[in-house]
């Protein structure tokens, strides 16, 4: 059986689930730019992803999958400019990119990212 180590467990999730050399993260909001644009908000999600990233010993070229969600799908063009000069060229990850009505109103967006350790 392999094991399956979860941190930051919560009574409804965990922030991170790693099993099978992989690693699975629970969505990432913004936590130091509600209120400002989504672009702003893009970048503080990548900042912490990134940081997630190091913590656990892997980095954004190894990215496998993200999921975005965003709050108003006029908002994309800007998220992919931010994310597209984040993203390693040539190491993009699986993506996909859906409107949602997220938990708090201040959110522009949501991203939840599967990274290989």
């Amino acid at each position: 059986m392999t094991d399956i180590r979860r941190i930051g467990v919560a009574a409804r999730y965990s922030d991170l689930v790693i099993h099978d050399g992989t690693a699975r993260f629970s969505g990432y909001v913004p936590e130091t730019t509600l209120g400002h644009s989504v672009s702003e908000q893009t970048r503080d999600i990548l900042e912490q992803i990134e940081q997630s990233l190091a913590e656990i010993g892997s980095d954004k070229a190894k990215l496998l999958h993200a999921m975005i969600w965003l709050a108003d799908m006029s908002d994309y063009g800007a998220m992919n400019a931010v994310w597209d000069s984040w993203i390693i060229p040539g190491q993009a990850p699986a993506r996909a990119c859906v409107e949602a009505r997220l938990a708090n109103p201040d959110y522009k967006l949501e991203i939840q990212v599967v990274v290989a350790l």
